[in-house]
């Protein structure tokens, strides 16, 4: 679902240079970022499908650095171009970048820079985002990447109102997506964009994929591990933890139940999820009092202690560190923007037909203005199943042959 708003004077459309032609998309490529982001805008922009009814881009892939380009599982690719080529694009992808911790070639961030002063499109899927905030060009506005890295985008880039729970954010020249298949999702939008919802849905038809999709990130955080833990010892006592985020505990309770000692238990649960295990609990806290304020009428006080925190101070400050605002301006901005009829008065954990809360940042109880955001719609991790609508994956591709603009039940943007 998407929202619009006043836009933010710096987000104002840049007119395009002269040299450089809205139908070029350029992708740049690093070492050590994984295939599956880096094919994305190679398959969407790069395959001529005019005789599906898509409109054709000529794709430029680039090198952001000198190669061969090592991907997921040893392979080496080699870029046709270099950064010059980025000098003719009218849009420019970053797909991923190899570490949310190390500084991006500065050649590559001059190339961003320069493209986006002359009017290109710039797109950053996944870790892509972290190059365009190296570059500066994040600065000030709304952005998102995978809920796992979004603490670390927004603690490194603080002057970056990052949401982790949205799919993409449009702001209008300067354009991010949530982890993997939501670049899918941001590709697609840029196509009915640039196209219209005609092309966009021949395209999604072609990649077997909804047009639109309904849910964002939160549908995904409250797992906050990778699938493969299902198989691990760890999945108990990570299964606990969850059920138990009322009750105060710490690491070494769970590590005495994995029956290990704190080292071990720490350095098993990153080598499995990336995430220190102390983290990982705070940021599952955190949310657990993120749904709280939205779904309920429990004071601040109460929040802390059914989330497990020791002290409201204590909620305080970690909530402010994760999501840049204090809980009671959180509930403040989110209560705002929804009629009262829509605002739930149970204090049960029923979400209720709730749009996507706003970003807030500060003290102040007053939304962050974005051009567009693309999230989950609506639906809080709480919702029934039958609100979410239905599950893509229990239907066949009769769903994308017969070109439906979207699955039945979902909601699509006007």
């Amino acid at each position: 679902m998407s929202h619009d708003s006043t836009a933010a004077p710096e987000a104002a459309a840049r007119k395009l240079s002269g040299r450089r032609r809205k139908e070029i998309v350029a992708v740049l490529l690093f070492s050590g970022g994984p295939i599956f982001e880096s094919s994305i805008p190679l398959s969407v922009f790069g395959i001529d499908r005019q005789d599906a009814g898509v409109p054709r881009y000529r794709l430029l892939v680039s090198a952001g650095e000198e190669g061969p380009l090592r991907t997921t599982g040893g392979l080496e690719l080699t870029a046709p171009h270099g950064l010059e080529a980025i000098s003719r694009a009218g849009t420019v992808v970053v797909p991923a970048w190899r570490s949310i911790t190390s500084p991006p070639p500065e050649e590559a961030l001059d190339a961003l820079r320069r493209a986006h002063e002359e009017g290109a499109r710039i797109v950053g899927l996944c870790t892509g985002a972290f190059v365009l905030a190296a570059a500066g060009l994040l600065d000030g506005r709304p952005a998102t990447t995978h809920w796992m890295y979004a603490p670390t985008l927004a603690k490194r880039y603080p002057s970056v109102h990052v949401d982790p729970r949205e799919l993409f954010v449009d702001d209008g020249d300067v354009l991010t997506s949530a982890g993997t298949a939501a670049g899918i999702d941001l590709c697609l939008h840029i196509v009915r964009t640039d196209h219209g919802n005609e092309a966009a849905g021949a395209l999604a038809r072609r990649l077997v994929v909804p047009p639109r999709r309904s849910g964002g990130q939160e549908r995904y955080l409250d797992r906050s591990l990778p699938e493969e833990i299902g198989a691990d010892p760890l999945a108990e006592v990570v299964a606990w933890a969850l059920e138990h985020l009322h009750e105060q505990f710490d690491v070494e309770t769970l590590a005495a139940r994995a029956y290990m000692s704190r080292r071990t238990f720490d350095r098993r649960f990153r080598s499995l999820t990336g995430s220190a295990p102390l983290q990982w609990l705070i940021t599952q806290r955190v949310l657990q009092a993120q749904r709280l304020l939205e779904t309920s009428d429990y004071s601040v006080d109460e929040v802390a202690g059914r989330c497990g925190f020791r002290s409201p101070v204590a909620l305080r400050g970690h909530f402010r560190r994760q999501l840049g605002s204090s809980p009671a301006a959180y509930r403040a901005a989110y209560r705002a923007r929804r009629p009262q009829a829509e605002r739930p008065s149970d204090v049960d954990g029923s979400a209720g037909p709730l749009g996507p809360p706003p970003v807030v940042h500060q003290d102040s109880p007053v939304p962050m203005q974005t051009r567009r955001t693309a999230t989950a719609g609506a639906l809080g991790p709480t919702a029934s199943a039958a609100a979410l609508g239905p599950d893509p994956g229990k239907h066949g591709q009769e769903l994308y042959a017969g070109g439906r603009p979207s699955l039945p039940g979902q909601r699509s943007a006007p």
